[in-house]
């Protein structure tokens, strides 16, 4: 089967997220923020970097639209070609409805509004693909398909504002980018153990143990350990299938990622974001910035050393790392890529995505997030 993949805001990690999981052979990017993926299954729950995944049809539209089953339909059309006219898919949609009303079905549009496509929320409000009869057809150049699903964005705010235990101070890792980290690590295996040597207040280890890994965190901070335990103890309080005596197990202890060794003989997957220092304000000075790239170069270092006898070859990480915001509105992060060789690890490559594209970070912030993704040699 074919699937449509609408991505998010950083549609190349999203990619690379693709990638990862099903193969770049599987993978073939058809416009600046869409893919097609050739794969018999989607698990659109956990995938952080994409916001709709449609079925691509080869029957008419009109054979598919008769055959829907008895009751009401809500339907609407988002058109992801190029040069696609707000205006025209209305009609389009249109069209449809009466074709339906002359079978005898009552049927409600969702509006495009000034655009010509649904926006992801108002999907998610209606229900899109995920009940009997919501059905969104999501058109790009020849392809047509039908919605299967719209990312959960009431769940992600969710887990991400009402966890018991924030603290901005530190950085909170969005829930999408925690998931694509782990994603990235994991590349589609179904079980394991994700370690998080810098679990700050538990983000990564709730998306590993949701996506049916065990996690296993430390920080150099015993309060981002109480942190983690509060936010995983709430978690698997809301969450049925974490309270079965199968469920994924949870540890957490103290300890100095430059030094620490972890109770594991081998962890299977490492996922997480190492200290982007201070909050920021303003771009940093020149002098400041040196400071800043010196010292998350020793941390970052320090911590790949550490670790590297503690894992098999093999073993793959995927690590968010700082990068400064320049006043020109370019960004300057830490130069480790020479270093990798020498530290006994190779930089994965992505068919879609180089490493300057792997940037996720907001217009509003100073310290953006540059992911990294490396298997030991």
């Amino acid at each position: 089967m074919t699937f449509l993949f609408v991505l998010g805001r950083e549609p190349k990690i999203s990619l690379a997220e693709l990638e990862a999981i099903f193969s770049s052979s599987k993978v073939k990017q058809v416009g600046s923020n869409l893919a097609l993926v050739t794969t018999h299954s989607v698990p659109l729950n956990r995938l952080g970097g994409t916001i709709k995944v449609a079925q691509v049809i080869d029957q008419p539209i009109q054979d598919y639209l008769s055959s829907l089953p008895a009751g009401k339909i809500t339907l609407g059309i988002s058109d992801y070609s190029e040069r696609a006219n707000p205006r025209k898919t209305w009609e389009l949609a249109l069209k449809y409805k009466n074709l339906l009303k002359r079978h005898g079905r009552n049927v409600r549009l969702v509006p495009n509004g000034k655009s010509a496509t649904i926006s992801s929320a108002a999907s998610h409000h209606n229900q899109l693909g995920e009940k009997t009869n919501h059905i969104e057809i999501v058109k790009y150049g020849k392809y047509t398909a039908i919605s299967i699903g719209t990312q959960n964005i009431t769940a992600y705010a969710k887990r991400d504002r009402a966890r018991p235990a924030r603290d901005a101070f530190v950085g909170m890792l969005p829930p999408k980018l925690a998931q694509i980290l782990v994603n990235l690590a994991t590349a589609g295996a179904k079980t394991g153990t994700v370690l998080d040597p810098f679990c700050g207040t538990g983000v990564i280890l709730q998306e590993s143990v949701l996506m049916g890994y065990s996690a296993y965190g430390t920080d150099l901070s015993e309060k981002m350990i109480d942190y983690s335990r509060k936010n995983l103890n709430w978690i698997t309080d809301r969450t049925p299938q974490l309270q079965k005596t199968n469920a994924p197990k949870l540890r957490l202890e103290p300890g100095d990622a430059t030094n620490h060794k972890w109770r594991l003989a081998q962890p299977d997957f490492i996922a997480s974001e190492i200290y982007l220092g201070h909050p920021l304000s303003a771009p940093p000075a020149e002098i400041k910035l040196k400071a800043l790239q010196q010292d998350a170069k020793i941390l970052l270092t320090s911590f790949l050393k550490n670790i590297f006898t503690q894992i098999p070859s093999g073993a793959t990480l995927a690590l968010a790392i700082p990068s400064w915001r320049r006043p020109d509105g370019s960004y300057s992060g830490v130069n480790i890529l020479d270093e990798i060789d020498k530290l006994g690890y190779n930089a994965i490559k992505y068919r879609y995505a180089s490493y300057d594209d792997l940037l996720y970070y907001r217009e509003d912030q100073i310290v953006a997030r540059q992911i990294i993704v490396l298997r030991k040699k």
